[in-house]
């Protein structure tokens, strides 16, 4: 392991910094290439494959994202053994990672494949974008075993250290993804098809570029071994909770879209033009709940438990600089930010009201993702699940209900659900950061 990718020792802030700003890098990227499809298929092809592109890609969003928690628990593990000091059984780890997400994988394929009208018809898909959009379910299905590969190796870098080969990675992923819409789709013709097809084509070349940039370490890191389910174990016990809370939150979300529904067109497209805006903001949040996992987990293999907590007060110092920066512009600039996605003035409005309340969630994430983080290192995932829960369930989804049934409730009114279940999240990490404090004396 080269000093680069050791977080047990050198300057905290220096190496945090140089290990997230990649990562975040990698998800705009991520962000953006998968925005590139609906934009050039909107362009080139007619607004029932702009559905059928739009409602598939949802559904494989939720299933993909739900496998990249889960891969969470390889990244901590991997992140743990260096720590220990055990870099000879890092390949171990990692391949039965492969083989139990090679088995998410094949089980993804015929879910989706198989049951692709069904999911199609639960996503409301419009009568004409209907074909299409199993059309372009089944072919991503088909290429599930590239879609799962694709974010499980980053996983595996992220727990080595290493968050510059994923942004490489995605990078040539995104270009070539770009590259091939406009064959298939701008040239050929083949809508949401193509869009599909050039997806799936990109991540394969680039878990190749995967393979390839691997071999620039020092040693092999792919090794096939015999099944060890004593670790499958493991990584299904630390990614799964992961999994689970990101689903429960999606669901509230899901929820609060619902509740916009119901008070009218206009606020309606007002949300959803706003959780558009909130999803880039959001990436910075995720990008130091990610770097923190994998850099608390190498202290905690090593035992160095006060590096550990020094990691986690620096992430939030230098997450809530950025985040202040972000709350600014959400508060007072929403209107120019909803103007990127509409012009109608109704809409611009009602998503200005959105992003004022979503000012104050931005800085309760940059506290509470790190929390997050902190504790995923640990391996205290579990206890991430159980506040998510809390946190979505049995606060944000009854309090948007609530709040919305005040006297002249609007967006703001709806939007202030979640920084306020956000500070009920915060208040649980604070208290599970000190018993988890005694528990080890630092």
């Amino acid at each position: 392991m080269t000093d680069t990718q050791n977080f047990t020792r050198g300057p905290i802030l220096r190496k945090l910094l140089q290990f997230a700003m990649p990562i975040l890098f990698a998800l705009l990227l991520q962000a953006l290439y998968t925005a590139a499809d609906l934009l050039i298929v909107g362009q080139f092809s007619s607004t029932s494959q702009v559905s059928a592109v739009s409602t598939g890609g949802q559904v494989m969003q939720t299933l993909t994202s739900l496998v990249s928690s889960m891969a969470m628990g390889i990244t901590i593990l991997i992140a743990q053994v260096l720590g220990q000091g055990k870099k000879d059984k890092v390949p171990h780890v990692i391949m039965n990672g492969l083989l139990l997400f090679a088995g998410l994988a094949l089980i993804l394929t015929v879910m989706v494949v198989v049951f692709a009208p069904g999911l199609a018809h639960m996503m409301r898909a419009p009568q004409s974008a209907l074909d299409a959009t199993v059309a372009y379910l089944r072919i991503s299905g088909l290429g599930a075993i590239f879609i799962v590969g694709y974010n499980l190796v980053g996983s595996v870098f992220r727990g080595l250290g290493d968050s510059i080969t994923p942004l490489i990675t995605v990078g040539i992923a995104a270009t070539i993804n770009v590259f091939l819409d406009l064959i298939l789709v701008a040239h050929f013709k083949m809508g949401a098809s193509g869009a599909a097809i050039a997806t799936v084509t990109a991540q394969a070349i680039s878990l190749v570029a995967f393979y390839f940039l691997s071999q620039r370490r020092d040693g092999k890191i792919f090794e096939l071994k015999q099944p060890d389910f004593t670790v499958i174990k493991a990584i299904m016990k630390l990614g799964s909770p992961i999994a689970l809370q990101d689903f429960l939150i999606n669901i509230s979300f899901v929820v609060i879209l619902a509740i916009a529904n119901t008070m009218g067109v206009t606020a309606s497209a007002g949300i959803g033009v706003g959780e558009k805006a909130t999803a880039f903001i959001m990436l910075l949040p995720i990008a130091f709940m990610q770097a923190m996992a994998a850099f608390v987990a190498q202290n905690v293999g090593a035992k160095q438990h006060n590096r550990a907590r020094k990691s986690l007060f620096y992430g939030m110092g230098a997450s809530l600089v950025f985040a202040t920066v972000m709350a600014y512009i959400s508060f007072f600039h929403g209107d120019a930010l909803a103007r990127i996605f509409t012009q109608n003035r109704g809409v611009v409005d009602a998503t200005a009201l959105y992003m004022k309340s979503y000012a104050f969630d931005v800085l309760m994430t940059a506290i509470f993702f790190c929390f997050v983080g902190y504790f995923n290192g640990y391996g205290k995932t579990q206890f991430v699940m159980i506040q998510g829960l809390i946190g979505a369930l049995l606060f944000r989804i009854p309090l948007a209900f609530f709040l919305t049934s005040l006297p002249g409730a609007n967006l703001f009114y709806l939007g202030m659900a979640t920084p306020a279940s956000s500070v009920v999240q915060i208040i649980l990490c604070v208290s599970y950061y000190w018993m988890l404090r005694r528990k080890i004396c630092i």
